[in-house]
């Protein structure tokens, strides 16, 4: 299914990628050295509960997982890149941890991702996988227009991970966002310009480049639910919502001191 969304639906968008984007910022700041991951998914819950919005994760059972997912936030560490259950482990310094909010609010979805690394040490490696990921992204966005193809935007991405070195999965991607989660048309982060979907105004789409250090091959942990690097290498992951216009693309999920 791929919607498109009304203007009154487009500013309901916006109030969504909002608070997608206030609840990471606020997890960025409390995710520190001797956090427990359970405490982050309470966190969002509280969070989520208190803007009178839905998770989109708590009853979400698709076919690659072992569901339902139970919780309100994916909390992906280290060699964990998507989905990550979270579970009863503690954040050590050096921890490379990747946070996956989607919401609903007043019937429209907003999905982010960020990647951070916990404390005070910063691995050149970890640092390099992150950089690389915002670099990605920066440029999938950039090719995001009207009339644009979902190859441009896959293209784009995949341009920019494989100069800086890294092998590209193109199993899991970026997609439709509307009224439910996952949507077509689906944005892998390798492609082929000019094919695939041509983005229309109105379309809100999730673009998610994610990395791991010297694999594209992944293993589905004992949860059913986190996929990890096969090679046990480290990850990272950013995504943002953006909205087709008619000139260009808005992101919906900026933090709060981008955005205008």
């Amino acid at each position: 299914m791929i919607e498109i969304l009304s203007p009154t639906e487009l500013l309901r968008a916006r109030d969504t990628g909002a608070l997608v984007a206030d609840i990471l910022d606020a997890l960025r700041e409390r995710a520190t050295v001797g956090t427990n991951l359970l405490e982050i998914d309470e966190w969002a819950r509280e969070m989520i509960v208190e803007a009178g919005a839905q998770s989109c994760y708590v009853d979400y059972a698709p076919s690659f997982g072992r569901g339902p997912f139970g919780h309100y936030i994916c909390t992906s560490v280290n060699d964990a890149v998507l989905h990550g259950l979270p579970h009863d482990y503690t954040l050590a310094d050096g921890d490379l941890l990747s946070l996956d909010l989607a919401v609903s609010l007043a019937g429209v979805v907003a999905d982010s991702a960020v990647s951070l690394v916990v404390g005070e040490s910063r691995p050149e490696q970890s640092l390099a996988l992150i950089d690389a990921t915002q670099r990605a992204l920066s440029a999938g966005i950039a090719a995001v227009r009207p009339g644009a193809a979902v190859g441009d935007v896959a293209h784009a991405i995949g341009t920019v991970l494989r100069e800086a070195g890294y092998r590209v999965n193109t199993e899991f991607g970026g997609h439709g966002v509307g009224s439910t989660m996952h949507q077509d048309p689906h944005i892998a982060n390798d492609g082929r310009p000019g094919r695939g979907y041509r983005l229309r105004p109105g379309l809100l789409i999730a673009v998610e480049p994610w990395v791991m250090a010297d694999t594209d091959e992944l293993v589905t942990d004992a949860d059913g639910w986190t996929l990890r690097s096969a090679t046990g290498c480290r990850t990272a992951h950013s995504e943002h919502t953006v909205a087709v216009t008619d000139d260009g693309a808005e992101i919906l999920t900026l933090p709060r001191h981008l955005r205008r």
